[in-house]
């Protein structure tokens, strides 16, 4: 239900509004009367009924469209059949005459299948009455004769406004641009979280031994989906990981908790779900833990995890005439937030981000018209924000405000660009990557945009402005802690030039260290007498006069030796990626030359395959992330690696090793003492995940010196 306050368009018109399920009255009783509750549950009753498309259950969600276009989406009901979305929302019409078309769709991985449809006609709508309606879905190519049902609440009123001259503006705008506003804001409210739901997967307690293989447990709230990792079957697996899901506006699914085991490649077997509504996680202490024990299936034992719920208030989307960063009052309270006077204060939160996106220009077209519905989405870690559509244009111009809480500095945003394409996926146009820790505040740039894997160019260009702030002390001390894991991805599969690319990433880390041993053997078989002889006297310095705090000086030379070889061009990303394309290229070639045989191999072993392919990867990465931390790949890292490397100096040297290994026994035996739930973790090994590895440094340009952008003064 909607009043004047909820259209911010300034002609003469129409607004209507939907409710699917009257959860949001309380609400709407501070603006128009609603149906007593003995009608509201009568008319419950009658809501929410589907057919499946298939035996089994759906994901259902509705699409709310105008001429055509899509002006409303809800949200996904997963595993549901009578499903209860309870979202409200407002829309400027233009005349009585029009027809607003209702769709039902069940979510799938490939492509979402049509389950019903529809129709809401205006005209037979009273004004400022509020009307509940039952609409039966209708679907012409389906055999099934009832399709199901869905239930809404409206209510049409009318909106006059006048201008700051005392005068009506009727007809001075065109009516296009106040649906579109009207469309930015409902997209805007439904996409917005006012905190952070925190579960830390601690163990499992008295679970079934028997069999090899391997229990894991899945996460779902919504569209937010988490896997742990896998634990050979044991009666008390420990896991120690944490997983963030947001707290969206008008949030009432549930989050399910359910624990598999998986012997064999497609054998999967179910333990047990839990499922945890609303009015249980609303019942959490602010920033305080909360420890459950949960029961699994009869006989498959318990699962231990802790709960933490973290207002969030810093997520905001505005119109690009008012950002926080621009109000005094706001910038002078987030600036204070985040000085170093405060570090002590709120640590989980590192800084604050605000990105202005202006416009797009030259964008690929995708229609028959020659022009596109583009739309911006902005991903920073697991944070989503997008824009509103901008239909019939290939320059389209959003002038919006994004706002994120950054938890980690080394985080990257991605601005990716789609174009809407009615009830199918949407098309991709193309996407840049901006690390936080490169961004020039306040500075407009335009960027070329990029293909989908950010290895080669795609048609348009972006503009924005981008400002952070941050704490570095909270950002240092982030750094050496676990890092964010990422929703999980449906459906990773085996790729040919990905395999290649890691094979040559390896063997370059291999032949570099072969290549040292091999210098090292010729000294002692002196190859060249100069060279043995050098080496020969530094030995016998090196032993003789050898401490163990020469060993973090060493380190300490060695990055500041790189500082001063890093020069404009003279190490340059685009070398990495010029030598593995080059050999992908090759490798790839081969592949294809024994196709046949080759592929029927890799089909049958491809899950062997992939797991080669990931550990691959990962020995890659290691080894090429600690070479960009000496050659400053990441000037905060690399500082900070310093700063650690003259402590270690400064510690070993006045205090005896003998008790710096007494220190960290205790340490270590005393911390589960200390904190029976701590998760385990690897400083070094955290430390050395901020740090980009070759892949990474190119796709999203982290050296400053070899970027591409167009930097215009703001």
């Amino acid at each position: 239900l909607s009043s004047t306050p909820l259209f911010l368009h300034t002609n003469e018109g129409m607004g209507l509004a939907f409710i699917f399920q009257p959860i949001c009255m309380q609400w709407l009783k501070q603006r128009h009367p609603v149906p007593p509750p003995h009608h509201q549950a009568d008319f419950l009753n009658r809501l929410g009924r589907l057919t499946p498309v298939a035996p089994g259950t759906s994901d259902p969600y509705v699409k709310f469209k105008l001429e055509g276009k899509t002006f409303y989406k809800s949200k996904v009901v997963y595993k549901n059949l009578n499903p209860k979305w309870s979202e409200s929302f407002s829309f400027p019409l233009q005349d009585w005459e029009q027809v607003v078309d209702v769709r039902v769709y069940d979510k799938d991985r490939t492509s979402d299948e049509f389950m019903g449809s529809s129709t809401i006609v205006i005209k037979n709508l009273e004004l400022d009455k509020t009307s509940e309606m039952v609409l039966i879905l209708e679907d012409p190519s389906s055999l099934e004769d009832d399709m199901g049902v869905i239930g809404v609440l409206m209510q049409l009123c009318v909106h006059v406004c006048v201008s700051q001259g005392g005068q009506n503006q009727k007809g001075d705008q065109p009516q296009d641009k106040d649906q579109t506003q009207g469309s930015a804001e409902a997209t805007n409210m439904s996409q917005l979280w006012s905190g952070v739901f925190s579960i830390t997967l601690l163990e499992g307690q008295d679970m079934p031994e028997y069999g090899q293989g391997d229990v894991y447990v899945r996460y779902r709230l919504g569209e937010q989906k988490y896997k742990s990792k896998n634990l050979r079957i044991q009666a008390n697996p420990r896991w120690r990981e944490k997983f963030d899901f947001n707290k969206y506006e008008n949030w009432l699914e549930p989050l399910n908790v359910e624990v598999f085991v998986k012997r064999g490649r497609k054998s999967e077997e179910s333990w047990g779900m839990l499922v945890w509504f609303e009015v249980d996680l609303s019942k959490l202490p602010v920033n305080t833990q909360q420890l459950y024990t949960q029961a699994l299936d009869p006989g498959k034992g318990r699962l231990i995890l802790l709960a933490t719920f973290n207002p969030c208030s810093e997520v905001s989307i505005s119109d690009i005439n008012k950002p926080p960063l621009e109000q005094p009052d706001e910038r002078d309270q987030i600036l204070e937030k985040y000085s170093l006077k405060n570090s002590h204060k709120g640590v989980r939160e590192v800084g604050f981000l605000q990105v202005k996106v202006f416009n797009a220009t030259d964008l690929t077209s995708t229609d028959l018209n020659g022009k596109s519905d583009p739309f911006c989405v902005l991903e920073l870690g697991n944070s989503r924000l997008q824009t509103h559509t901008i239909y019939k244009t290939l320059s389209p111009e959003w002038n919006k405000v994004f706002t994120f809480p950054v938890k980690d500095i080394h985080d990257v945003l991605e601005l990716k660009v789609f174009d809407e394409d009615g009830d199918k996926a949407p098309d991709f146009l193309g996407r840049v990557a901006i690390p936080l820790l490169s961004v020039q505040n306040g500075q407009q740039v335009t960027r070329g945009l990029k293909n989908e894997n950010l290895r080669g160019p795609a048609k348009g260009t972006i503009s924005l402005v981008m400002e952070v702030h941050y704490n570095p002390v909270r950002a240092g001390i982030k750094t050496f802690k676990p890092k964010e894991e990422k929703f999980m991805e449906d459906n990773r599969k085996f790729s040919k030039k990905v395999l290649a690319q890691n094979i040559y990433r390896v063997r370059k880390i291999t032949l570099a260290v072969l290549h040292t041993l091999q210098y090292i053997k010729s000294c002692f078989q002196w190859e060249s007498r100069q060279r043995s002889i050098i080496a020969f006297l530094t030995f016998m310095v090196m032993v003789w006069t050898w401490e163990l705090f020469m060993m973090p000086i060493f380190l300490l030379l060695l990055i500041g030796w790189n500082y001063f070889q890093v020069t404009p061009g003279r190490v340059s990303s685009n070398q990495d990626l010029v030598s593995v394309s080059s050999y992908c290229t090759v490798l790839y070639t081969e592949l294809e030359s024994g196709k046949k045989g080759l592929m029927e191999k890799i089909h049958m072993v491809q899950e062997i395959i992939i797991t080669v392919q990931n550990i691959l990867d990962e020995i890659a990465c290691i080894g090429e992330r600690v070479k960009n931390t000496f050659n400053w790949s990441v000037p905060f890292l690399s500082c900070l690696a310093c700063l650690v490397l003259f402590v270690a100096t400064a510690a070993l040297y006045y205090i005896p090793l003998r008790y710096i290994i007494f220190i960290w026994g205790i340490n270590k035996f005393t911390k589960k003492l200390r904190n029976p739930y701590a998760i385990d973790n690897n400083e070094i090994l955290d430390f050395i995940k901020r740090v980009p590895s070759d892949v990474q440094k190119v796709r999203v340009q982290f050296s400053i010196q070899t970027g591409n952008s167009l930097k215009i003064s703001a």
